[in-house]
């Protein structure tokens, strides 16, 4: 009876016991897998972090080639700057010298129309007649006149004679031979003058001033006490130029040549 007692509190025991031990290796495996996960885990995270690590120094690299790139450009851009500055001046310096050459261009082209305008022909209404002169005859004309108006006879026959041998062709000849006369009778060179008139009458007869100039002829005749060669003009002036006011004042002279 004892005996049967203990067998089954026996077999409990060994039950009991074989559920510790089962118990413990069921623990154990638990452990190794959590051990197992962790190091999963660990290296996984290990992983991670290389591959952050990795992506972290791919962008640093990339940073930094992106800041060499930008350094280089702002060298560029700066070197551009010094290029655009360098143009700037020197499209400046061509401006100026554009302008400065513009400038004599046209002070150049402004004296080539001024001599040239001395040389072109002008036209001048000389005793009732149109004539075409250069502004350079027109000077001389004119100032030789001035001297004859202002009484001095020396000047003027001296401008009036440099004249003729200057301007041969001028349309002033005809009239420098009228006055070139009437400036020798002034400085009573009274031969000259007789030689200046009879050269006017003999190349401009139609002269409006031919009359005048053969009234002049003979006052010089008669101030040189050739009475007879001037009653001979002043008959010769009636008959030529029976109308003109010389004339008309020839006669009047004719009375005192006795």
């Amino acid at each position: 009876m004892r005996t049967r007692l203990i067998q089954p509190a026996l077999l409990l025991s060994c039950l009991l016991g074989a559920g510790v031990a089962h118990a413990g290796l069921f623990d154990d495996d638990e452990a190794r897998k959590a051990i197992l996960d962790l190091r999963e885990r660990v290296s996984q995270a290990d992983q991670r972090n290389a591959d952050q690590a990795a992506a972290i120094k791919q962008i640093s690299d990339q940073l930094n080639a992106l800041r060499s790139s930008l350094l280089d450009l702002n060298n560029q851009i700066e070197s551009v700057r010094g290029d655009v500055a360098k143009l700037r001046g020197s499209d400046e310096e061509v401006a100026r010298n554009v302008a400065d050459l513009q400038k004599r261009q046209a002070d150049v082209s402004q004296a080539f129309d001024d001599r040239l305008r001395k040389l072109e022909p002008m036209k001048v209404t000389l005793d009732g007649q149109d004539i075409s002169v250069t502004p350079a005859e027109k000077r001389d004309y004119d100032a030789a006149m001035g001297s004859l108006r202002n009484g001095d006879f020396d000047k003027a026959v001296t401008a009036l004679s440099d004249f003729q041998q200057r301007y041969p062709a001028s349309g002033y000849t005809d009239s420098v031979r009228f006055w070139l006369g009437n400036a020798l009778y002034g400085k009573r060179d009274y031969k000259d003058a007789i030689a200046a008139f009879r050269s006017f009458i003999a190349a401009a007869p139609d002269h409006p001033r031919a009359p005048e100039a053969m009234l002049a002829l003979a006052n010089s005749q008669a101030e040189t006490k050739d009475l007879k060669g001037a009653r001979r003009t002043i008959a010769e002036l009636m008959k030529t130029y029976p109308q003109s006011e010389a004339a008309q004042a020839g006669k009047e002279r004719l009375r005192s040549l006795h």
